[in-house]
């Protein structure tokens, strides 16, 4: 069984998000944990074309789009490491600088 490991920056953005979006994000993350992310594919997630270990979770409700930013570490554990609310159809790039950096925070301390 996979574990899921995340920052007090992350949780206090999901607590932020509309019920029915937060909701989708943590069915999806159940759904990972659960199958094992190799066994979860879109639309749910998507691999991120540059960067060969992160992930994005795709959740869509009527308050709109939020993906967020994933990847797997040692010992079955998936990292959430941050989460946004999409706006347009190409995913900002500063967004993905954010992921970046906080995936490599995981790995360097």
């Amino acid at each position: 069984m996979w574990s899921v490991v995340y920052d007090d920056r992350f949780e206090k953005w999901l607590d932020e998000m509309p019920p029915d979006i937060k909701a989708k994000i943590v069915r999806i993350i159940e759904m990972i944990t659960g199958y094992g992310p190799e066994n979860v594919r879109e639309p749910y997630v998507k691999s991120i074309a540059g960067h060969k270990k992160l992930f994005e979770i795709r959740a869509k409700g009527k308050s709109g789009i939020a993906r967020v930013f994933y990847f797997t570490f040692t010992g079955k554990k998936i990292v959430l490491v941050h989460g946004f609310v999409k706006k347009t159809s190409r995913t900002p790039k500063r967004e993905l600088k954010t992921a970046v950096k906080r995936m490599k925070e995981v790995f360097h301390g």
